[in-house]
């Protein structure tokens, strides 16, 4: 329950609840006729453009420059003449204004927590988020776990990194909020697939967290380690985030299968938390757009203007709610197709019935992180043996993702291992340290030698995705 729904940023009741028995938590919001919710949806825009261009000389720049005054904003077509805001524009004026950027739109000394991610250069990309931010985020986030089904008293395992990465934090907030007992297990340490096991066979949580590979690969170990998923482990719903999978349906149908529980796709973008806006139902029809929370625009990857329902386009996306870090027009170069079709769950927000199958620019994803080429050049290009070429590989190893970065070793590398072989070793684990440092994830590196592999141009053909997603 909003507790003055005239206020905003909005306030939320900490103590409200639906009956148990309710599909919806805000019957009304979620089930209205879409015409009515864009008056309550373009009344929240208009309040987060002008106190974004008021406190936040990162927007008010670039919308002085682009002739775009928030008063100028009349329609929805009107805030579509605001620019996009892409990732690397973020990078570049964090870099010029550190740490946080001259978006940052409260004083420091309010921002109750850090999170981030790696750019292309390696340096983490802040996201500060301030005290009440953090209260909607929680707020946001059970809400739409209660439309996939949780309710107080399920029990979540949250089998992913607790780190700069949101995605574990945004989980346990909206599982705090809905007064689930929570149990924030992490996830990539020594031994800890193993001691999983037998932690969520001895607790047997309801729920599960993380992404779809490591749910797969969880109930591969649990098989090799004389564990039956169907009878010793109790989910009842897993949903996921962080990498390709839970909206594809031959993934779906084989978590569904392995756990006999329900999976749920959600996820946009670290940048955009409460970042569960694009989300799945107990019907699993597809992602539904949670308008209210986060406005989700697609546009046309070449021409950026909109598409139409039953297109494909690229989602971009503006909070509503936020006091600390907001993002107006946010390019996510992710791929999708969006419907108004009706769903079964009565909700008529939009929804992505594939979830997000692709990329429009370069970057891709392993294991949930976020891997640019030019980050794996970067990061090889400071070894003082890397020669002038290297190639990526992605595989798919039973479930879980692998990273290969074939790299040549320059002339003088060669020379001197011919007297000391050693020197090759050393030089490949040199390589896969700082590769773990820049991009976050580990990588096998393959030292070949120079001239070995194809010169081109096109950065497209140095990355090889030998991942049959779609199996």
């Amino acid at each position: 329950m909003i507790l003055n729904p005239n206020e905003w940023p909005p306030k939320y009741d900490n103590e409200y609840f639906p009956s148990p028995r309710d599909r919806y938590w805000f019957k009304e919001m979620e089930t209205m006729d879409p015409s009515r919710r864009d008056e309550i949806i373009f009344k929240k825009l208009k309040a987060q453009i002008a106190y974004a261009y008021e406190r936040a000389p990162f927007y008010r720049n670039k919308w002085d420059e682009a002739g775009i005054h928030p008063n100028q904003v009349k329609t929805f077509e009107d805030f579509r003449k605001i620019p996009l805001v892409y990732k690397q524009e973020i990078r570049e004026d964090q870099a010029k204004n550190p740490p946080f950027g001259s978006y940052l739109c409260i004083p420091r000394e309010q921002v109750f927590r850090i999170h981030g991610s790696s750019g292309t250069t390696g340096k983490p990309t802040a996201f500060a988020i301030g005290r009440d931010d953090w209260d909607r985020i929680g707020n946001a986030h059970a809400r739409i776990m209660w439309g996939f089904g949780l309710r107080p008293g399920d029990s979540l395992f949250i089998g992913s990194f607790f780190s700069l990465y949101l995605g574990s934090w945004g989980a346990l907030a909206g599982g705090e909020r809905l007064r689930l007992t929570c149990f924030p297990f992490g996830a990539g340490l020594p031994g800890q697939t193993l001691m999983a096991l037998r932690w969520i066979k001895e607790i047997r949580p309801t729920a599960f967290y993380g992404t779809p590979s490591f749910a797969l690969y969880l109930a591969e170990r649990a098989r090799e380690e004389g564990f039956d998923p169907l009878k010793d482990f109790n989910f009842k719903t897993m949903f996921f985030s962080g990498e390709p999978g839970a909206g594809i349906p031959a993934t779906k149908r084989k978590i569904e299968e392995s756990y006999n529980c329900k999976c749920i796709d959600l996820g946009t973008m670290a940048e955009m938390t409460p970042w569960m806006t694009n989300g799945e139902c107990e019907f699993r029809t597809g992602m539904h757009l949670w308008m209210d929370i986060v406005y989700t625009e697609l546009v046309d990857p070449e021409t950026k203007k909109g598409v139409a329902y039953g297109k494909e386009g690229v989602p971009v996306y503006t909070h509503l709610e936020r006091t600390s870090h907001p993002m107006i027009r946010l390019f996510s170069g992710d791929l999708a197709t969006w419907t108004n079709e009706p769903c079964p769950c009565g909700r008529t927000y939009p929804r992505l019935p594939k979830g997000m199958y692709g990329r429009a620019d370069d970057m891709f994803l392993v294991r949930g992180e976020n891997v640019y080429p030019s980050g794996v050049e970067g990061a090889l290009r400071e070894v003082a043996g890397f020669g002038e070429e290297f190639r990526i590989i992605i595989t798919r190893e039973k479930t879980m993702d692998e990273l290969l970065v074939q790299a040549e070793y320059n002339r003088e590398v060669a020379a001197k291992a011919q007297a000391n072989p050693q020197i090759l070793g050393q030089l490949k684990q040199e390589m896969e340290d700082r590769l773990k440092a820049r991009i976050g994830v580990r990588a096998n590196v393959e030292l070949v030698e120079f001239g070995k592999i194809e010169r081109t141009q096109f950065k497209a053909r140095r990355v090889i995705d030998k991942r049959d997603l779609y199996k």
